[in-house]
Formats: structure tokens, C-alpha cells, sequence
């Protein structure tokens, strides 16, 4: 059986890319672009933008047996303000301007939903595997490139959250060495969201 191999996205894995990003967080990719396909779409121009927190500068993909089976966004947490807003702007360029009110108030409540991370981190802002190959090892070997990253930049830690019910999640995490380290209570129509941290050595 053949290992993931790891490497950094190109705005050609758009296509590949935005469903596995996509599906880090449906829900909420839904609610801030209005439906699926949409959102899938603005994901995917996001890839091939960069600057944002979707571009192919900072996602990684896993290849097995030839096909992009996983995806993971990561940056240094000083970048998310700025690649949040990135993705704002780009967002409501693709979508009806009725469904603005509802996107900006997603934005700012979303930067409230999770505990914030340590400052000086990597954080993986999304991290996602087919159906298809899960417990293959992808997601190790994302976050391993997660590790590598934050020790090439000086960063002590890689940091991400994800909702308290995501129990499979969770349990990746904490066997992959994170710690859960604060709590956010379910609140303004949004879940209740943990975060972890794992020290780089």
C-alpha cells in the first residue's frame, strides 16, 4: 500500500482543491456563499487568488496513488486577519448583493467563534480527506507538513480548532500529539468550537 505524498498546491489544483476545502466546513462555506455550488466555486477562485486563506501559496495537497486525496490551508497566525479579509472581498465579488448582510455578519461572527490561537503558531485553518482514503494516513501526513512549516519559519507550534462535536477530528488531533487547550460554547447560531496546540521541536 502506497504512502501520501506531500507537496505544496498550484493554482492548476483549483478544481481538486475546492471540494476538500469545501468540505472542512460545509456548513459554514454554505451559509457565508449561499449554497454548495457556489461556494464550492468561490473556493475554488480563491485557490487560484493569492493572498487569501483558500490561495495555493499556503495549502498543501496529498497525492495517493495519483489522485489529490487531501488538502490543508495553513499560515502563520499574524496572516489570518488579513487573508480573512482577503477572502471576504473576494467572496462578495462572486455573490448576489443580497446575500451580503448575511456574509459580513458570518465574517465577524466567525472571527468570535473560536478560541483565538497562540500568536506565535502555525495555524491549520482547514484540513480535509476524501471519504474515500481516511485512515490511510493523509491527514498525519498533512500535518506533519504542518510541523515541517512551522519549524522552516521559527514558529514553537502548530494551532487549529474545530467544532466540540467533531468527535473523529478530536481524536485524530489528540493522537497526533495536539493538545486541547480552550473551550468556545456553542452561541449566535454557530457551533462550539476547541482548540488545540502541538509544541515543534
Amino acid at each position: 500500500m502506497s504512502e501520501p505524498a506531500v507537496r505544496p498546491a498550484r493554482p492548476a489544483d483549483s478544481v481538486a482543491v475546492a471540494p476538500l476545502l469545501y468540505e472542512s466546513a460545509t456548513g459554514m462555506y454554505d451559509r457565508f456563499a449561499g449554497g454548495a455550488t457556489r461556494a464550492v466555486s468561490v473556493i475554488e477562485t480563491a485557490v487560484e487568488t493569492p493572498g487569501n486563506n483558500a490561495s495555493a501559496e499556503i495549502v498543501s495537497v496529498a497525492e495517493l496513488d495519483g489522485a489529490l486525496v487531501g488538502a490543508m490551508a495553513a499560515f502563520a497566525v499574524g496572516e489570518a486577519a488579513s487573508r480573512a479579509r482577503a477572502f471576504l472581498r473576494l467572496t462578495l465579488r462572486h455573490i448576489p448583493p443580497w446575500r451580503w448582510p448575511p456574509a459580513l455578519w458570518l465574517y465577524w461572527a466567525g472571527a468570535h467563534a473560536a478560541p483565538a490561537p497562540p500568536d506565535a503558531s502555525l495555524y491549520v485553518d482547514a484540513l480535509a480527506v476524501d471519504i474515500g482514503v481516511r485512515r490511510r494516513g493523509v491527514a498525519s501526513a498533512l500535518l506533519a507538513g504542518a510541523e515541517r512549516e512551522a519549524h522552516r519559519r521559527g514558529l514553537p507550534a502548530v494551532s487549529l480548532d474545530t467544532s466540540l462535536d467533531n468527535k473523529a477530528a478530536r481524536s485524530l488531533y489528540l493522537e497526533a500529539g495536539f493538545e486541547e487547550v480552550a473551550y468556545r460554547p456553542p452561541g449566535r447560531g454557530l457551533p462550539g468550537f476547541v482548540a488545540l496546540v502541538k509544541p515543534v521541536s
